[in-house]
């Protein structure tokens, strides 16, 4: 499987607060200018050394809060300064400004946002809250993403990616865990999203809603035929499976010592190629790859354990051998 190149998703300053008008209590206060301002970076600033001039570190892109500090220190300086100050910071490229605490804004942040076309809009919320609210949601909404080609279940709690060629019979395999139990996450398209430095979310696209494509059958509806415990809406990944047709030129890992990753968003994965050839019971091999990662994550390597067992039984003979002179 070759994952496609990561790529952040798009959000405007318009969707972010149709998303999130309620829960940071936001008012819009300039005229509506900005709106289809594009955000890009995650992180969020409060512009306190710009406001006193030091612009040289203002970060690209970037929201940026005023708290009580900041407005309280706006109003000591001379309109002068405060207007220069203010067209010193929106020179940059700010998406949008936020007031916290419900606070009165001095007629000039409005005034200079404006005519540089940023948005100023004006929360309830403390700025701890404030911060504490609207960085989750910019984290997930602006995490890089790609669409891969496979279907994902949640076996055992372990989040299983099933890859391989069309037609190998992934969604044939993860119809069958279902059936055992089992849930299904995604088919045929995951989309991905990294968290954080290594997380990988799974799930559906939104027109999918847990169906599947069975040939000879057509398109079933998981949540219908299974009820809504056959489904999750997402998971994290934590192992590739791979299918593929048995290859007789190729060399299959048959101990486990050897183990395989497959990089995801720049996130190294646990991989396991399975091949595949008449009467094998993938279903039952695919539970033991996720029993076999919830070992590995509680310390057991059971691969690890029956090689150090083995060298031990054989260091007898070992030094036998070496202190063999005839």
């Amino acid at each position: 499987m070759t994952s496609p190149p990561a790529g952040n998703s798009r959000l405007t300053v318009r969707e972010l607060l149709e998303a999130k008008r309620d829960s940071l209590q936001l008012e819009l206060v300039t005229p509506e200018v900005g709106m289809d301002r594009v955000l890009r970076d995650e992180d969020i600033s409060s512009p306190g050394l710009a406001l006193a001039g030091y612009t040289r570190r203002v970060p690209e892109g970037r929201l940026q809060v005023f708290g009580e500090t900041e407005i309280t220190y706006l109003r000591t300086l001379s309109a002068e300064e405060r207007k220069a100050r203010l067209d010193g910071l929106f020179a940059f490229e700010v998406p949008a400004v936020f007031v916290t605490k419900g606070q009165t804004i001095p007629e000039a942040v409005v005034c200079s946002a404006a005519e540089a076309g940023i948005p100023v809009f004006r929360s309830g919320l403390s700025t701890k809250d404030f911060f504490r609210r609207i960085k989750p949601y910019l984290l997930r909404a602006l995490a890089p993403v790609a669409n891969l080609h496979g279907s994902l279940a949640d076996v055992y709690g372990v989040g299983l990616l099933f890859v391989g060629q069309s037609g190998v019979g992934k969604s044939e395999c993860v119809l069958d865990l279902v059936e055992r139990g089992h849930r299904l996450v995604a088919d045929d398209v995951v989309q991905v999203r990294r968290m954080g430095n290594d997380v990988l979310i799974g799930r559906g696209l939104e027109v999918q809603r847990h169906h599947m494509e069975i040939r000879g059958i057509g398109i079933i509806d998981i949540a219908a035929l299974f009820g809504i415990r056959a489904i999750r809406q997402q998971k994290r990944i934590e192992v590739v499976v791979n299918l593929e047709h048995w290859d007789d030129s190729r060399h299959y890992n048959r101990t486990g010592l050897d183990s395989e990753t497959e990089e995801i968003l720049g996130v190294e994965t646990p991989r396991v190629t399975v091949p595949l050839n008449p009467g094998k019971n993938i279903t039952v091999i695919s539970e033991v790859v996720a029993m076999n990662h919830l070992l590995r994550y509680a310390g057991v390597d059971s691969a690890k354990a029956f090689n150090d067992r083995l060298k031990a039984a054989m260091q007898p003979i070992r030094e036998y051998l070496e202190e063999d002179y005839e």
